[in-house]
This record gives C-alpha cells, sequence and structure tokens, in this order.
C-alpha cells in the first residue's frame, strides 16, 4: 500500500502574518516557515498505520518554493520513506484551482492507494482542496474526519455533524481529510534526523508533470482589493444603573447577536 501525505510549508503561525497591499499575497519571508501542523498530523496517521501494517509505504508529497526542501526534511525525519516537492518559480501565486491541478498530476505520476490531508492550511484556511482533488482524480474523498481506520482495501472514520457524528467509508483508492482531533504529532528522533539526509526528495517542475505553464495559467482567480485590518476599537462599557439588561440586549440585537 502506497499512502501519501499532503505537507504545506507556512508562516509560522506564533510569527508575523504579513500580506502585501500589492499583490495580495502572503509574505513568506516576514516569518520562519514551518510545516503546517495538521499536515503532520496527517502523517502521524499514516506512520501509525505503517507500523501496525506490513509493506506499506508512506510518501510526503509538497508544492512550495524550492527553499522550502530543508522544511519537508521534517516528515521524512518523522518516518516518510521518500518525499515528491513540486517546485516552480511559475506556480507562485498560485490558487486552490491551480494547486488542485498541479497536486493531482503528481499524484497520478507516483500513483497511491490513499491521499491524507488536513483539513484546512493555517495560511490559507481554504478548506477545498480535498474534494477538488478528489473530483479530478476521480476518486470517493471523506473530509473532516476525526478519527481514521486503514484497511488493505478501504478507509473509514468519524466525522462530527450538526446532529451528532456520522461513521464514513470508501474502498481505495482514496483521498481524505483530517482534523485536529486526531493525536499529535511525533518529535523527530535523533536517528531519523540523521536518516532523513539519506532519504530521497524527488524535486518536480510543470514540465515534468505535463502540466500548462503558460503565465496565464497561474491563478486562475485573483484578488480585487485587499486592506490593512483596521485597529481594534474600544468597546462599550455598560454601567448598571437598573437597566443595564435592557441596554446589553438592545446591544446584541443592534449586532444582529441575539
Amino acid at each position: 500500500m502506497k499512502i501519501v501525505v499532503l505537507m504545506k510549508p507556512v508562516p509560522d503561525t506564533w510569527g508575523p502574518r504579513v500580506l502585501s497591499l500589492e499583490t495580495g499575497l502572503s509574505d513568506r519571508a516576514a516569518s520562519e516557515t514551518v510545516l503546517d501542523e495538521i499536515g503532520e498530523r496527517a502523517l502521524e496517521a499514516a506512520l501509525r498505520h505503517a507500523e501496525s501494517a506490513s509493506d506499506v509505504e508512506v510518501v510526503v508529497l509538497t508544492m512550495a518554493p524550492e527553499a522550502a526542501q530543508s522544511t519537508l526534511r521534517k516528515g521524512l525525519a518523522m518516518g516518510a520513506a521518500s518525499a515528491v516537492h513540486v517546485a516552480d518559480e511559475r506556480l507562485a501565486g498560485a490558487d486552490l484551482g491551480r494547486t488542485a491541478e498541479v497536486l493531482a498530476a503528481a499524484l497520478r505520476r507516483g500513483g497511491f492507494d490513499l491521499v491524507i490531508a488536513g483539513d484546512a492550511s493555517t495560511d490559507g484556511v481554504g478548506g477545498v482542496l480535498v474534494p477538488w482533488l478528489a473530483e479530478l482524480l476521480d476518486v470517493p474523498a471523506i473530509t473532516r474526519l476525526e478519527s481514521l481506520e486503514i484497511t488493505t482495501d478501504a478507509v473509514r472514520g468519524t466525522r462530527a455533524t450538526d446532529g451528532g457524528s456520522m461513521v464514513a467509508q470508501a474502498a481505495l483508492p482514496a483521498i481524505v481529510s483530517i482534523t485536529e482531533a486526531l493525536p499529535d504529532p511525533r518529535f523527530p528522533a535523533l536517528r531519523g534526523i540523521m536518516n532523513a539526509k539519506k532519504k530521497p526528495v524527488e524535486q518536480l517542475t510543470l514540465d515534468d508533470l505535463e502540466v500548462e505553464a503558460d503565465e496565464t495559467a497561474s491563478p486562475r482567480s485573483i484578488m480585487t482589493a485587499v486592506a490593512e485590518r483596521p485597529p481594534r476599537a474600544a468597546g462599550e462599557i455598560i454601567t448598571d444603573e437598573g437597566d443595564a439588561g435592557e441596554r446589553i440586549a438592545a446591544f446584541l440585537a443592534d449586532r444582529r447577536l441575539a
């Protein structure tokens, strides 16, 4: 079985987040680049299955600038067997549609039985990549899983609903996304860090994937306006003079919160 885990280098969650007012894109140089934790949780789920089953290969896949390869090696240090890194300057500013097209091409090229991803990245928070990939690859998708069980021919898990929870199952090949309800990712051991330097990282371009490289193909959508977040205004203090309840109710009603 071949499990491919989608991982994304993102700006550090605890560092500054800067949006370019000229391009509408995130300024990646404004803070340290790290692997998105939700992707690490997805890798943890794949590695746990690999440890409990035989003949399971775990591969990490990312589409990111060439400089992100050092960050990607953390996935190898955690235990992945190899990595595939799609790096091409022509993908700068790629939107979700373009990203899905490129990742789908990489998955077709390498093959897979199961693809595991996080439900949404911490920088874009789009949350639509997995169903988009499933549509392009013509495989079933199960999103936002809070538990994950993998067998030789199927994948299943529990996902939350408005009224409780449901159990969903799909035959392989398939693609799933997981939430933060799954176990925390492991810390790479020293041995894993040393072995990661020897593990293969295949670097691909649009030409390798035979994907259209025309400059107008990336992105397909654009940001029409962007502005800095306005400074936080001072809150309103309500002193109880016998009518505090009515004033609070009116305050909430004015903001459609009640």
